[in-house]
This record gives structure tokens, C-alpha cells and sequence, in this order.
């Protein structure tokens, strides 16, 4: 099997970019020029929104890094399209899209599960991430499903598919919304909420860190992470979709997968081609 270098796909991507800048001058490619293929705010880097409390997916380490699997594959990806300056910057969850959309940054980086609402304001990548959402609490609160919710006080990120979720299955239980993972779990500890709901591999590490029980892990599998970008930037979308599946293809998805999900089920849709199989098993996004 042909697997594509990463100088390969750097150069077929600028010189699609530059063909797709000559064919349309004007409409949703303006902003792509012969100096900037990629539609960029600054040409040559890319600028990221992410959250920096998200663990694994994107948190800022002891010196104040990004880092985790999404921040890592990012940029990844984005060297193979050329771009080797990149800038995270850290907002509150339910800002990320908005801030994306309105031109403060290129991209939104963030475990960001695609919606069709989701999609009304911004475009996405193809996905590379899917997943279970998780019922957390305290050993002591009694609730042992999501059945048991049902007059509770749950915890739940807002702007995130765990909020439209417990909207919509829950809707016996009192939602408190919190900025990210963080306030939500000290509020678990607290005793401010009866329970907290995260995606799956968010809630191993509180469930580490704090002696927290995982009460049920519910599979939603119908919306996978994807990068967002700016509507009508196709020259940076079909880029990072090019640079993406040349990282699942040549076995990076899955060394990064390795890495920071050790242990846990690997989505299989994401594999280079010649070990995926019929049945693939999804992983999370928020």
C-alpha cells in the first residue's frame, strides 16, 4: 500500500489551494490568495481556539502548554499542510464556536462534536473521533444509572453535546451549567450537584483523582469530533482533511490514540485501511 509522505500532501495541498484561489476570485474562497492558499487570518500560522482543562483531548500542562491528543494530532495535521506556526489559546467551551465564526481564529480545536447545529454556523473537518458520555457521582449519592436522575441536580458543560443530550433525555433532572470539567467536578465534590456529565475519557481521570463513581456510560456515536473552520474556507478544510487522513492512514491517529487513551476501545474507522474491519467500535467528543 502507497502511503503518502508528508512533503506528498503538503505539495498537492498549496497547489490545490492555488487552484482553487485562480478558479474563483471572489464568493466564500475570497480570503484565499497566491500569499495565503489557506484562507488564513495570518498568513503561514494557524490560530486555535481549544479549552485548556478537557483531559486528554486539550489542557495546558504545569508550564502552561497545550497539550493532549487533540492539541497533538492538530498539529500533526497541520504540518503536513505546511503550517508549522500554530498558537492555541484557551476559552471557555461555549466560545469556541462563536469565536471561530466570527473570525478571531482559524480554527476550534476541542473534541467538537459535529451537529447539523453545530453546522449552521460553522463548517468542520471530517471527523476523527467518536464516543460514550458518562454519569458521574460521588459513592454516596445513590445514583447508580441515569434513571436515577430524575429530580437531581446534574452538572453539565454548557454549549457541549452533554448539555443538548441531558436536555433532551433527562428532562426530570435539574440541569446546573457549568464554563468547563473543572468547576463541574468541584461542584460534584462540593455537594453543589448530585452528579456531573462528561464524556468517558474526561471522566477516568476524575474518577482517579477523586475516588468519583462512573454510574453509566452511555454510547452517542452519531456526532464524532471534527476540527471547525470558518464557513466557506474550503481551501482550509480540504487541507486539513487531506493532512488528516494521510495521519490515520500512516498509523500517527493511531500512535496518538495509544498514547493518551491507553486501554480504552479504539475506533476502528480511523486505523489505517488494512486493519480496519467491518464492525468498528467509536470512542467520545464533547
Amino acid at each position: 500500500m502507497h502511503v503518502p509522505t508528508r512533503r506528498t500532501v503538503v505539495t498537492t495541498l498549496v497547489a490545490a489551494a492555488l487552484l482553487s484561489t485562480s478558479a474563483c476570485g471572489s464568493g466564500s474562497d475570497a480570503a484565499a490568495t497566491a500569499d495565503n492558499p489557506l484562507g488564513l487570518i495570518e498568513p503561514g500560522a494557524i490560530r486555535v481556539a481549544s479549552v485548556g482543562d478537557i483531559r486528554p483531548y486539550a489542557y495546558t500542562d504545569a508550564s502552561g502548554e497545550f497539550t493532549g491528543f487533540d492539541v497533538e494530532l492538530f498539529r500533526d495535521v497541520a504540518g503536513r499542510i505546511g503550517v508549522g506556526d500554530v498558537t492555541f489559546v484557551g476559552q471557555d467551551f461555549a466560545a469556541v464556536l462563536p469565536a471561530v465564526a466570527n473570525g478571531q481564529f482559524d480554527v476550534g480545536v476541542a473534541a467538537i462534536g459535529i451537529t447539523p447545529e453545530r453546522q449552521e454556523t460553522v463548517d468542520f473537518s471530517d471527523g476523527y473521533l467518536a464516543g460514550y458520555l458518562t454519569v458521574l457521582t460521588t459513592p454516596d449519592s445513590g445514583i447508580t444509572s441515569s434513571g436515577d436522575l430524575a429530580g437531581r441536580r446534574l452538572g453539565v458543560v454548557q454549549g457541549t453535546l452533554q448539555e443538548a443530550y441531558a436536555l433532551k433525555n433527562f428532562p426530570d433532572a435539574e440541569l446546573v451549567r457549568f464554563p468547563d470539567n473543572n468547576t463541574g467536578v468541584s461542584g460534584l465534590n462540593s455537594g453543589n450537584v448530585d452528579a456531573h456529565f462528561l464524556d468517558y475519557e474526561a471522566a477516568k481521570t476524575y474518577v482517579e483523582q477523586f475516588g468519583l463513581v462512573d454510574a453509566e456510560d452511555i454510547p452517542s456515536f452519531d456526532a464524532p469530533a471534527g476540527f471547525a473552520i470558518a464557513e466557506g474556507n474550503t481551501a482550509l478544510k480540504e487541507a486539513l482533511d487531506e493532512g488528516l487522513h494521510a495521519a490515520m492512514e500512516d498509523g500517527t491517529w493511531k500512535e496518538l490514540y495509544q498514547k493518551w487513551f491507553p486501554g480504552s476501545p479504539m475506533p476502528e474507522q480511523y486505523l489505517p485501511s488494512d486493519e480496519r474491519t467491518s464492525s468498528p467500535t467509536p470512542t467520545t467528543a464533547s
